[in-house]
């Protein structure tokens, strides 16, 4: 489409609504899975008026997930539902391209079937982005999956987020109140310039300044894709290793290898006994590293 003309090959292709990555679509290119009137080319080739472009995608051998043995760091569980601190890196549930290495696989290693309205996603009832740290809740029953999805669809889930952002924020606190929706031209990302983005607010406090970076808490009011990473970049304060929504330097890189973003609590109603529970994770060690380093730092901002 004449929208289209100029953009990378890569992005095209996300765009397009292939259900890949834009990694896994590099990876499809560099293969030679990727075609442009029957030639292969870059990722970083620029689609022209007219180009035709041929995807080959893999045939997944796996449509269900399956359990494996992975490490988890469990917070609580009981006959109804599971609390743990999902690890940075760990995706949550198997999708194309990606079946195995899950938090998914490994629930069903620890805890054999899971109820769930998709054979993929079994006690799934929110996620959390990969390189997101933290608190999440798992359904063991039926019932649970219901209850707790309804907790989350009326938005009576407290949730309270942990992270460090690029730049000195100034306000101690402050409400982002900025609708979100799928980027334009990149389909995987989120944004806050669409038209018809759905309603989004977070509340931003303040915990801890640096010398050029703010260690912040967050408390979405909604659950859209990427909130808080979208909100904190649209007002100029990317979460520190975020390439997404942010540039990544080589002193990020050298401080934490993803992005410094940690879900510390979750506070919800018990499915079966009514009752209200908080459940709470520490802080990952690489960030706990990352604070460590950026208080030892000099010229240090003072903190209110």
């Amino acid at each position: 489409a004449p929208e289209s003309v100029g953009t990378r090959l890569d992005q095209f292709v996300v765009a397009s609504g292939v259900p890949l990555s834009r990694s896994q679509v590099r990876h499809l290119i560099v293969e030679g899975r990727v075609t442009v009137g029957g030639e292969t080319r870059k990722a970083g080739y620029l689609v022209r008026p007219g180009d035709a472009v041929v995807v080959d995608l893999p045939q997944e051998t796996a449509a269900v997930a399956l359990p494996e043995a992975l490490p988890l760091t469990v917070l609580y569980e009981d006959g109804t539902l599971i609390v743990i601190n999902k690890a940075p890196g760990m995706v949550v549930h198997p999708a194309p391209g990606r079946w195995r290495g899950t938090l998914v696989n490994a629930l069903l290693h620890r805890w054999g079937p899971l109820p769930g309205h998709e054979p993929s996603r079994p006690g799934i009832v929110h996620r959390l982005d990969r390189d997101t740290s933290g608190v999440m809740v798992i359904a063991r029953t039926a019932r649970a999956l219901e209850h707790l999805g309804r907790q989350f669809a009326a938005r009576t889930v407290a949730k309270r987020y942990l992270a460090v952002v690029r730049g000195v924020v100034r306000a101690d606190a402050l409400k982002i109140d900025a609708a979100i929706g799928r980027h334009a031209v990149e389909r995987k990302k989120m944004s806050t310039r669409v038209r018809g983005g759905r309603p989004a607010v977070t509340r931003v406090r303040v915990l801890e300044r640096f010398a050029r970076t703010t260690f912040v808490e967050a408390a979405p009011e909604t659950g859209r894709t990427h909130q808080i990473r979208v909100h904190l970049a649209a007002r100029g304060h990317p979460i520190l290793g975020d390439g997404v929504y942010g540039a990544v330097r080589p002193a990020d890189v050298a401080l934490i290898g993803r992005h410094a973003l940690h879900a510390e609590t979750l506070g919800l109603i018990h499915p079966t006994r009514d009752e209200a529970m908080t459940f709470r994770a520490e802080l990952w060690p690489d960030m706990r590293a990352l604070l460590d380093e950026l208080r030892a730092q000099p010229d240090r901002s003072p903190s209110r």
